[in-house]
């Protein structure tokens, strides 16, 4: 019995297919429908022909949000259109940047904002959008 550890090698490429072997899933990419950082669940649609479906792929946070996708794509409905639930967290987002306006001053052209200010607006626009939208999510059913 041996007891050094055996340390794979690092796996050939394979002669099929050169230099096709990579990592699948892109670091750095942005969920499809919340924005948050991608951590595994991904998309694609299966009815393209197989050379187009690495630019139609899309990746996501969690399976909420692929779900969620997975709804609309079935429905058809682009991710780029307000869909009624977007439409609805719309209120919710306004409410959360009022204070924040209230604060900053409303005849305050955006130009003028420190980048702290813009920064603020953005996450207390985002967070709340976010928060919206999953309470929405957690409302409605999902198909499957």
């Amino acid at each position: 019995m041996n007891h050094v550890p055996q340390i794979p090698s690092p796996p050939a490429e394979a002669q099929d297919r050169p230099g096709r072997d990579r990592l699948w899933h892109p670091r750095g990419t942005l969920c499809a429908v919340c924005t948050a950082r991608t951590r595994g669940f991904g998309w694609f649609d299966p009815h393209r022909p197989r050379r187009d479906r690495t630019q139609a792929r899309r990746w996501f946070c969690s399976m909420g949000c692929q779900a969620a996708f997975t709804h609309k794509a079935r429905k058809g409905l682009s991710m780029v259109d307000f869909t009624e639930e977007e439409t609805q967290a719309l209120p919710a987002v306004m409410r959360a940047l009022a204070p924040e306006m209230e604060r900053i001053g409303w005849d305050r052209p955006l130009g003028q904002l420190t980048q702290n200010d813009m920064h603020r607006l953005i996450v207390t626009t985002i967070e709340a959008f976010r928060a919206e939208m999953a309470e929405i999510a957690a409302e409605t059913e999902i198909p499957f």
